[in-house]
């Protein structure tokens, strides 16, 4: 069975050249499949593993707009609606210079295994574009969105695809697209973009559920140890939305994170990080690390190496792909780190994530892990098709409970195919089989 796993990737290869982020994402998944295969020889016999690393619909379109002085830019915008077995297409847009084809695939490939685990019927997509939202004014950001939605619209809906946020994409963001979308289809459709702001559809819990989600996983796998997150030592990647709110669940469950970074350094605060400073640069006035040092006595700003050169107890990267390497891994190991949990898509390299379980300790990847964000995006979905409001509590108790399911989904997957405490394996084998167990249902479509 490992030949067909085989044969299947090298097509992937052959049929997607110098998509080398997908490539990865395909054969994490697929090299874990092993032991599914040859218990379940119907799911080769049926060409499920061809099937599911086709998307069922790629979109790229022209995004042409017009800045404050007149110039015309012209974007590319993409959306993978890459498998729609369990429901609508859902997964972000991501707004960033790096985005193409290759990037937003991969992204979507796994999307689809990450929305399996929620069990709240999501199909898997991805979406976005190389447009660059940093330093554009709001007018230009604006802009922007109605010229990337008038496109977008003809291809999504409540009950087709629903796109959410990403990297370089907010609530700005996503209030102008619902804004073009509501203008061209003259329909209050709630549903058709979660991250919606609170007044106008959003759900509470929303904005915190990726970084809530993966201290939760955190948790619940040190729990497996009869440990937990109280007094320990944390380190944090990125100073966005999963960085700033899985820094802020690590607090309440009594842990001390020290580092968060952006493109310019990263900080290491060994007091423990300022939330509510932290909060104000980013999130208010959108600056950048090195305001919050200026303002902070003891915090220092490290312009050279990597945040996982800090020694700490759990690691959670949180920023963008692959920015934690093999030899970062070594480092972080030998500072004394016993977990790490992704709160970014595919964080670790396959080097890193060698590394982590040769050492055995415990590693949460990011499609459990980070998939609090989806999660809360579906109970979004839910409410608009309610139209209905959660409290907080009742939003982050509904979030809690999935977590945990997802994490003992992992956890009793890892152990029916023969490795216990693997939570790659568990992750992709529970993802994979319930998504191949519905398309054998439908069909051969």
């Amino acid at each position: 069975m490992q030949d067909v796993v085989e044969k299947v990737y090298e097509q992937v290869v052959t049929r997607n050249r110098g998509e080398v982020e997908f490539h990865q994402a395909v054969h994490e998944v697929l090299e874990s499949l092993g032991p599914v295969i040859a218990k379940h020889p119907h799911y080769a016999e049926g060409a499920l593993l061809e099937r599911i690393v086709e998307p069922e619909r790629q979109i790229m379109f022209r995004v042409p707009w017009v800045d404050d002085a007149g110039q015309v830019h012209v974007n590319r915008g993409f959306r993978i609606e890459f498998n729609s077995a369990l429901g609508p297409y859902k997964g972000g847009l991501r707004f960033h210079p790096s985005v193409n084809a290759g990037i937003i695939k991969f992204l979507g490939f796994e999307q689809i295994f990450k929305n399996a685990l929620t069990a709240q019927g999501i199909g898997g997509g991805k979406g976005g574009s190389d447009f660059d939202p940093h330093g554009r004014s709001d007018a230009e950001v604006m802009r922007f969105c109605q010229s990337f939605m008038t496109e977008l619209a003809r291809h999504i809906g409540p009950s087709t695809d629903v796109p959410a946020g990403d990297i370089g994409v907010g609530g700005r963001e996503i209030g102008y697209m619902f804004g073009q979308y509501k203008r061209l289809r003259n329909s209050y459709d709630a549903g058709v973009l979660t991250g919606k702001g609170l007044a106008w559809g959003g759900s509470l819990v929303r904005t915190e559920a990726t970084g809530y989600g993966t201290v939760l996983f955190a948790q619940s796998m040190l729990s497996t140890k009869g440990e937990s997150l109280e007094g320990k030592k944390v380190l944090v990647s990125g100073a966005g939305n999963v960085a700033i709110y899985a820094i802020e669940k690590a607090q309440q469950l009594g842990a001390t994170p020290i580092t968060f970074s952006d493109s310019s350094g990263y900080v290491v605060d060994e007091a423990g990080v300022d939330l509510e400073l932290l909060k104000q640069v980013k999130e208010v006035e959108r600056g950048r690390v090195a305001d919050y040092v200026e303002r902070r006595p003891g915090a220092r700003l490290v312009t050279g190496g990597s945040v996982w050169d800090v020694p700490g107890d759990v690691a959670l990267p949180c920023a963008t792909q692959n920015e934690l390497n093999g030899d970062a891994a070594a480092t972080l190991l030998r500072g004394g780190c016993g977990v790490v949990s992704e709160g970014a898509n595919m964080p670790s390299t396959p080097e890193a994530v060698e590394a982590f379980q040769k050492a055995g300790i415990l590693f949460g990847p990011g499609k459990a892990a980070n998939a609090g964000g989806v999660a809360t995006s579906a109970l979004e979905m839910e409410q608009n098709a309610g139209r209905t409001r959660w409290d907080f509590a009742t939003a982050e108790a509904k979030l809690t409970g999935i977590m945990a399911d997802i994490h003992d989904s992992c956890v009793a997957a890892a152990e029916e195919y023969g490795r216990p405490g693997d939570y790659v394996l568990g992750a992709n084998a529970a993802g994979f089989t319930r998504v191949a167990d519905v398309m054998i249902a439908h069909g051969i479509v």
